[in-house]
């Protein structure tokens, strides 16, 4: 058990092979090494994509125009 609400159990053994089996809350999300690195890159990337445009809009010189 991991706190009150995570269970691992192993579900088989297979020479050097191990499966695992977790039982955890919707709430606590549950992914393997490779998948929660993919999901973080996913995100960092995200939040610099959506950095990029408000830096440009902060270079730019605003001009006015009169009529």
């Amino acid at each position: 058990m991991i706190g009150d609400d995570v269970e691992i159990i192993i579900v088989d053994v297979r020479g050097d092979k191990v499966r695992l089996g977790i039982t955890a809350p919707k709430s606590i999300p549950v992914h393997r090494r490779e998948i929660y690195d993919a999901i973080q890159r996913e995100k960092k990337e995200k939040e610099e994509s959506q950095k990029e445009p408000q830096k440009e809009q902060q270079e730019k010189p605003q001009t006015s125009q009169s009529t």
